[in-house]
């Protein structure tokens, strides 16, 4: 496995993330641990999660996932084998979110009980927060890096404007400066990133983490009608979002890919995502360890040019 490097920080990851939503949601912790087994077996080690997963989920209060991972890093994976993000600021409850300093020093301690670890490499800002200064926020992160707390920062759901405005007050203050990006993408959804983000990103060496790579379960082919998706809790937003004409053109160029590259459609749209020069690493989330695999998959799947520009014509 080649390994790469987040923007331009010290942190090297697998092209493709494991997405830790699911645990402690859909799977039980018995159900999460072969996964993550599996992952590392495979020679990925990149873990995507965040403080507020699930608690939208009713008995939930939010670290569940976090608390899923840590047990499992008890249980005996090694530490520094893999590498951990998660995330502070969306609501955990009423007076809970936010970028406040005083909200971040009492979240990461949370986050590092429930994962058992005594660092967290990747600390992402989950989502903007427009009523407290930018320097407070990177401030914040500063005394936790300086802590040994946190290795690395990230922004997810930021919009380009602001993502510069961050970058600058960290320019210009010697703060610590946001080395990743989390934004929304795969072969449906793009030209919110294309647009104005991959540009910066570019320009700044900024490292970016996909989230959404495969459009809610619809870029693994599993929805191709609306009888499909009445099968699944996300199937009613499938059907609205993704099952109209695009959306199948974009389906029936993955199936075509995946033909000639003996592929699954999953795998195809990683691969995808993983050729992008901009993309570090696309997350993904697997239920089973026989799904963990066609995701692994993806980083050892080489796409032509003529497969690559067949993919971007149908998208666009």
């Amino acid at each position: 496995m080649q390994f790469r490097t987040l923007g331009r920080s010290s942190l090297q990851v697998s092209p493709l993330c494991l997405g830790g939503n699911v645990f402690g949601w859909t799977m039980t912790e018995a159900e999460s641990f072969p996964v993550l087994d599996a992952l590392v077996g495979a020679g990925l080690n990149f873990i995507d999660t965040a403080d507020m997963y699930s608690v939208w989920v009713p008995g939930h209060h939010g670290g569940e996932s976090e608390t899923v991972i840590g047990n499992w890093l008890k249980r005996g994976a090694k530490r520094k084998d893999v590498v951990i993000a998660t995330k502070v600021g969306m609501q955990m409850a009423p007076d809970r979110q936010g970028l406040s300093a005083a909200h971040i020093a009492r979240s990461v301690e949370e986050s590092l009980r429930r994962l058992q670890t005594d660092y967290i490499d990747l600390y992402f800002s989950h989502c903007d927060d427009a009523s407290v200064p930018m320097e407070e926020t990177l401030g914040a992160y500063q005394k936790l890096i300086a802590q040994g707390k946190v290795r690395a920062i990230g922004a997810s759901n930021f919009t380009a404007v602001r993502m510069a405005e961050a970058l600058e007050v960290s320019r210009k203050t010697g703060l610590p400066r946001y080395e990743v990006l989390q934004p929304q993408y795969n072969l449906y959804a793009r030209s919110g990133y294309e647009s104005a983000l991959e540009p910066l990103c570019l320009e700044q060496k900024i490292g970016v983490v996909s989230f959404s790579a495969l459009a809610s379960g619809f870029l693994t082919g599993k929805y191709r009608t609306a009888a499909d998706a009445a099968k699944s809790l996300r199937g009613s937003g499938v059907v609205k979002n993704f099952l109209n004409e695009r959306g199948l053109r974009i389906l029936a160029a993955l199936d075509d890919v995946g033909r000639r590259h003996s592929a699954s459609v999953a795998s195809v749209a990683l691969a995808w995502q993983i050729a992008r020069p901009s993309i570090t690493a696309p997350i993904a989330s697997a239920t089973t360890v026989d799904q963990l695999n066609e995701l692994v998959a993806a980083t050892r799947l080489k796409l032509d040019p003529a497969a690559l520009e067949q993919l971007n014509a149908a998208s666009r």
